[in-house]
């Protein structure tokens, strides 16, 4: 199927954003910076939430002609005490929210690592850590006008048919099980879908929407480092960029669900830009919003548990 990417229309993107505020986690490369600059393009003052806030000012530089603002504060996800160090000084500066982008995420390499909180990595830096800084947030959250929270996840949760990823309450980061990372992303990504799904209806008498979303198969930096997404780069080679979609299509589904006055009549639903990565090909063509193919992304039930232990994970 030919990519046909989903824009956002002239009214959302033409939007004066100026007195809004707007927190981006891994604001300082690919999907993240690119969901900055339009913000910020659009004259908003957008918090940088990095692990290296020297690399985000440096990707910043780009932005000193724009109509906005941004700053700087550091953040750690695989680390609890920086997720609530970063949440009070966010409160101690400022006394709004319009949008909190939870757009950081990692996928593992082939051996489970574990944080100093005791959760594998990219369980606690995808989910568990972002999951953290929502509910630290979510009262200033509540104090503001239509404000949005955003979980990116990936076309990954959706699996196949015959073999769709879920969580395992027992077993939620591979504790017990035989690792593999890009198992242990699907999961994941399971998870933020879930959560999303659970704002929705546990916020839906406030002035709070939350949606989860797929941005597209990206062309960031993500994977890099090495493991399985670099494989799968040099294996394609040349093709590479003729399947993925630049960091700046890869933002439209994100900036959709914090901007336009459409995306509050679906709070708790699945966002996805266009993808031939779908199994199932009627999802291939995206949408704002469509109902993701895996069942087990879709149970209000199974939401409300993973909420539960969640929770006691983090020390909530």
């Amino acid at each position: 199927m030919p990519r046909k990417i989903l824009w956002l229309d002239a009214k959302t993107v033409s939007r004066n954003l100026k007195g809004n505020i707007y927190i981006v986690t891994g604001a300082n490369s690919g999907i993240g910076l690119e969901t900055t600059r339009q913000l910020v393009k659009q004259g908003a003052h957008v918090i940088m939430a990095c692990r290296r806030s020297d690399a985000a000012k440096e990707a910043a530089k780009g932005f000193e002609n724009l109509s906005g603002t941004v700053d700087f504060m550091k953040l750690d996800l695989a680390d609890f005490a920086s997720v609530r160090s970063f949440a009070q000084a966010f409160k101690d500066k400022y006394d709004h929210l319009n949008g909190l982008a939870n757009n950081a995420g990692m996928l593992a390499g082939r051996e489970r690592k574990v944080t100093k909180d005791g959760f594998e990595v990219s369980y606690q830096v995808s989910f568990l850590g972002h999951f953290l800084l929502t509910e630290l947030l979510l009262d200033v959250l509540k104090k503001t006008r239509d404000s949005r929270i955003v979980m990116v996840s990936s076309v990954l949760h959706a699996g196949r048919p015959g073999r769709r990823p879920d969580v395992h309450f027992e077993d939620l980061d591979m504790k017990s099980r035989k690792f593999n990372g890009f198992q242990m992303y699907g999961e994941v990504k399971v998870a933020n879908v879930l959560y999303a799904r659970e704002l929705g209806d546990r916020l839906k008498d406030t002035n709070v929407s939350a949606y989860a979303l797929h941005p597209g198969f990206a062309r960031s930096n993500f994977g890099q480092d090495g493991g399985p997404m670099k494989i799968m780069r040099i294996m394609m080679g040349p093709f590479w960029n003729r399947i993925t979609d630049s960091s700046e299509e890869s933002a439209q589904t994100t900036l959709h669900c914090l901007l336009s006055e459409d995306a509050p009549k679906y709070s708790g639903m699945y966002f996805s830009q266009q993808s031939n990565s779908y199994n199932d090909k009627q999802c291939r063509p995206g949408g704002w919003p469509m109902k993701s193919p895996n069942p087990n992304a879709n149970d209000s039930n199974k939401a409300q548990k993973l909420v539960e232990i969640a929770r006691k994970c983090v020390g909530l």
